[in-house]
């Protein structure tokens, strides 16, 4: 007999699915247009507010402070690993890099929508010069896939960030894994942070897979020269300055720290929240609220997660600066409450739960129908 099973967070309805125990694999429920009645002026009277409120004003001042803090930070990491020598006490300064490297790409991704200068070229260049020369991303490539998934969030065929890679987010992408992804697929929920520690290398991989492609690239070659002046600060005086093993570990250590940091910043915001389906046709204000999620926490949480702590109002307002933001959360709830929109917050903690069982029960589509819990255990491994 097949049973219905929900997934709530502060009790939204988030999503809706059918398992069939030792019958067959998930079958995931998409939201339809006609789940979701119309809102033709929700995000207009909010974004007018917002605008004469002067939520959308730049912040100079923030950013400029947020800048000098990371620099200083950067400056004690090189001052402690020149000072510590050949000692596996560096580790510690790596883990401070990933930190800081983090630190640095949520700046790019802030410049990257506007909401650090006043011009949009400036932006780019800014965008561009800390996501390649400092964090060592693409700048284009990671633009192109941001807007697409700003776009059309949690949208089949349309966003990104649900697409395939390594981790199924939808079902009939976790029934159609085979050999180790399968394997991995199965227990995805448990082993997405884990698995985190290699995105800083996949990062790393899609920047030069993507630059080095040819389909052309807009500013490739400043993109690459960038990429590879990172590299030269960053990498070789590491390889110079500790013995061989202690350098790879280093590198080990910061990129581990750096994925890890990066996914578990993003991986909250819309994973487990409704799955929209490829036809469905839905108001601005509807799309961007009903799959987005925001995590409590006030102030620690904004530093903590760069902004992105109000999913639903980055949404929203994309330009909107990161200091702005808490205010605009006051607008958007009331908004929600006017119209009986769930608007979705919860712990990070409890986030991480949600984000794992999710992925843990989209997994379960990669289960063999036919697999026996008994005879499995007695299988040869």
């Amino acid at each position: 007999m097949a049973e219905a099973v929900t997934i709530e967070s502060t009790g939204a309805l988030i999503s809706s699915t059918t398992l069939e125990p030792r019958l067959g694999p998930v079958r995931q429920t998409y939201a339809r247009t006609e789940d979701f009645p119309p809102l033709t002026r929700a995000f207009t009277d909010v974004s007018q507010v917002a605008r004469e409120s002067g939520l959308l004003a730049r912040t100079p001042w923030f950013y400029a402070f947020v800048g000098l803090l990371i620099a200083l930070g950067f400056g004690g990491a090189v001052t402690g690993f020149l000072l510590l020598g050949a000692s596996w006490f560096q580790l510690l300064i790596a883990g401070g890099l990933g930190i800081l490297f983090t630190q640095v790409a949520f700046l790019s991704h802030e410049a990257a929508h506007r909401q650090i200068l006043s011009s949009g070229p400036a932006n780019d260049r800014l965008a561009r010069l800390l996501g390649n020369g400092v964090v060592g991303m693409s700048y284009s490539w990671w633009s192109n896939k941001h807007t697409r998934h700003h776009a059309n969030p949690n949208r089949v065929g349309r966003d990104p960030d649900i697409e395939i890679d390594t981790i199924s987010f939808l079902d009939e992408d976790a029934a159609t894994a085979r050999g180790l992804r399968r394997a991995i697929t199965r227990r995805q929920g448990w082993l997405f942070f884990p698995l985190l520690a290699f995105e800083g290398i996949n990062l790393h991989r899609l920047a030069f897979t993507h630059l080095l492609t040819r389909k052309p690239v807009k500013g490739r070659w400043i993109e690459l020269g960038l990429i590879a002046l990172r590299f030269a600060i960053f990498v070789v005086p590491v390889f110079l300055l500790l013995p061989l093993g202690m350098a790879f570990a280093f590198l080990g250590v910061q990129l581990a720290v750096f994925g890890i940091y990066m996914g578990a910043s993003f991986a909250p915001n819309h994973k487990g929240m409704p799955v929209i389906d490829r036809t469905a046709k839905l108001d601005f204000f509807s799309k961007q609220v009903r799959t987005s999620r925001n995590i409590t926490g006030g102030w620690w949480a904004t530093w903590l997660m760069g902004g992105l702590n109000y999913q639903v109002e980055h949404h929203l307002f994309p330009s909107m600066p990161r200091p702005h933001l808490a205010r605009a959360r006051e607008l958007v709830r009331d908004q929600c409450a006017t119209l009986d929109v769930p608007y979705v917050e919860t712990t990070l903690w409890r986030s991480y739960a949600i984000v794992i069982g999710y992925l843990n029960r989209v997994g379960l589509a990669a289960r063999d129908p036919f697999d026996c819990p008994m005879a499995s255990s007695y299988r040869r491994v």
